[in-house]
């Protein structure tokens, strides 16, 4: 993807243009939320809030796992379950991270083109501990979820064709 020009527009939001198409990454329509709020502290398995994703123009969604503390000899695990209503959620998850040991950002992408009935989104996460020390694990981490604008994802998509 080649960016020609980027910059700020008058509503403060970052534009970029690409092949001459200008994109806006926080467009007020579009989705840009948390799945799990900043600074959440998990020492045991749990749920995020769930959040209405059903306003997205596009089913494309970017998920970006954010751990910013740990303590050492411990795994993280996040998934992503959907559901139409906010109260029956899917057996399995739609989009799982891979399991994760330290500190560190992990973009994830989520595609709900094959899922149309879903409307809701909801992050689970497990927490294991091993070794020497207390056995009460300890994350800080935050789940962000953005919408992924329709030109980004086509131009990546025909770069990676290109590249094939």
């Amino acid at each position: 993807m080649r960016v020609l020009q980027t910059g700020m527009e008058g509503d403060g939001a970052p534009h970029k243009i690409f092949l001459g198409v200008p994109v806006c990454y926080n467009s007020p329509a579009m989705v840009d939320t948390f799945l799990v709020p900043e600074k959440t502290v998990a020492q045991a398995k749990g749920d995020g809030p769930s959040v209405d994703v059903s306003a997205a123009s596009n089913r494309v969604l970017l998920a970006t796992l954010h751990i910013t503390n740990i303590v050492e000899q411990e795994s993280l695990d996040v998934s992503i379950y959907g559901s139409a209503d906010g109260a029956t959620w899917t057996p399995k998850p739609i989009a799982a991270f891979p399991q994760k040991f330290y500190r560190g950002q992990q973009p994830l992408l989520v595609d709900l083109t094959q899922h149309p009935e879903v409307k809701m989104l909801r992050a689970h996460w497990d927490t294991h501990r091993w070794g020497r020390g207390t056995e009460i694990p300890m994350f800080e981490f935050h789940v962000r979820l953005k919408e992924v604008p329709p030109e980004v994802l086509r131009d990546a998509m025909a770069e990676a064709k290109a590249m094939a």
